[in-house]
């Protein structure tokens, strides 16, 4: 993203506040793993979003019509010595220089400084539930203000969820995050390319991860997505399945659901294969039925349509063809009103994708499925699921676990599909897999 981006979209928020208004948005704490180690620092979505920037330990604060400072960002100082440990920092200057805000002061100041600001200001922008901490201090400071109210000053007496208005922007992709995007599905849709050529019987759930990791990050995509899913046989059927440590075996099929991250924008697909190079039969049969869904269900992304539509689809097609397998019994129509389906297919067809795996925006509006509309991104992605031991269902079809999914863009058009590099047909795995 460009400075230009993050200029636009404060902008645009600061419209929507009105004068009179404050808007703080922080970024994420650091989290200890253990004992003195922390997790890998990602910044929060919304704050980045706004900013561009990576540090921990900030809080960007926004102030519409302020003559001296409409964007203030409060940062860590500029200190060699902690520098030389744990790296560079912007500091004060960088925040400015660097990252355009209009003024910025040390994060330890925000106690003095912050309060000031909220007594010129009568509605608060702020994201309530999200940091307990600053949910505290926050209680603190507008203590602080209102114990004030006999010298003549007010403050803010209406708070409104910031998050709201930012989420609702989040949803529609820009070209430069749309580009972000495209390079992350196709990065991660090489590496799902390179598992396949490289998947053996024998081989261990967890080198396939690595590969996969591997190959994002020898690209420029140092973080995933989300943990990777690598599930053989049986443990495909699991939906979120992030052990990863068992053996996979010969004629067995190898769900793996991964995704690169590049630029906080996330990548986020889903491809079956048979671990041995080649289907079997009743195999061939299920995941062609999940392939023909999800087929049914892209071309129901287009403006216009609800983003529920993609759903009803792909559930009108997984239960026809569950019927004629003689999986499913009785009129199609019926069993999907009934829900049959959710036996073997018991998650929705997909979510909204973006800065995060499951994206913010509402699905529905006024009670209403929301209506898709172009800069949305979405994944479709059917399945079916039957685990070993399922009463009723042969022998044949146990242990099989399918999920196909990609990451599409509305257009004007009707639909992009962002993750079209990695191979999904039958013919075409078997190929690339010989």
């Amino acid at each position: 993203m460009t400075r230009a981006e993050f200029k636009r979209r404060r902008s645009q928020l600061m419209r929507m506040m009105g004068k009179d208004a404050i808007a703080i948005i922080p970024t994420s704490p650091e989290r200890l793993r253990n004992r003195d180690v922390h997790y890998p620092f990602r910044p929060d979505s919304d704050f980045y979003y706004m900013t561009g920037f990576d540090e921990p330990e900030a809080v960007a604060v926004l102030i519409p019509g302020r003559k001296t400072a409409e964007y203030i960002l409060f940062c860590r100082q500029r200190d060699p010595e902690r520098e030389q440990w744990d790296g560079r920092r912007a500091g004060q200057e960088g925040a400015i220089r660097d990252f355009d805000a209009d003024d910025s002061f040390p994060i330890e100041d925000l106690d003095d400084i912050l309060p000031r600001m909220l007594e010129q200001c009568e509605r608060v922008y702020y994201a309530m539930g999200c940091d307990p901490d600053l949910d505290h201090r926050m209680s603190e400071w507008i203590a602080k203000v209102r114990s004030r109210s006999r010298s003549g000053i007010q403050g803010p007496f209406e708070f409104i969820a910031v998050d709201h208005y930012m989420h609702d922007m989040r949803l529609y992709k820009s070209r430069s995050e749309i580009a972000t995007m495209r390079k992350a599905a196709r990065i991660s849709a090489a590496a799902h390319r390179q598992l396949m050529q490289r998947c053996r019987p024998g081989m261990q759930e967890y080198q396939l991860q690595a590969d996969f990791e591997h190959a994002c990050a020898s690209k420029g995509a140092t973080r995933q997505a989300y943990p990777a899913i690598v599930g053989g046989g049986n443990n495909a059927c699991i939906l979120h399945y992030i052990e990863n440590n068992a053996r996979l075996e010969e004629g067995d099929l190898v769900l793996v659901d991964a995704g690169c991250e590049l630029d906080c924008y996330a990548s986020d697909i889903t491809r079956t294969f048979p671990v041995s190079g080649k289907f079997s039969e009743p195999q061939r049969l299920l995941y062609q039925l999940v392939l023909d869904a999800q087929h049914a269900a892209i071309d129901a992304v287009r403006p216009g349509n609800s983003w529920h539509a993609p759903h009803e689809t792909a559930v009108k097609v997984l239960t026809r063809g569950l019927v004629k397998l003689g999986l499913l019994k009785g009129q199609p129509a019926q069993l999907v009103r009934k829900e049959a389906y959710s036996k073997f297919y018991m998650h929705k067809t997909g979510h909204w994708l973006g800065m995060d795996v499951h994206d913010v925006g509402d699905y529905k509006v006024d009670g209403e499925w929301r209506m898709l509309e172009p800069g949305m991104v979405l994944t479709i992605e059917p399945g079916l699921y039957i685990p070993e031991g399922m009463r009723g269902v042969a022998k044949k079809w146990q242990g099989i676990g399918i999920r196909i999914e990609d990451d599409v863009l509305v257009t004007k058009e009707g639909h992009d599909v962002l993750t079209s590099d990695a191979p999904k047909e039958v013919d075409e795995i078997e190929a690339l897999m010989a």
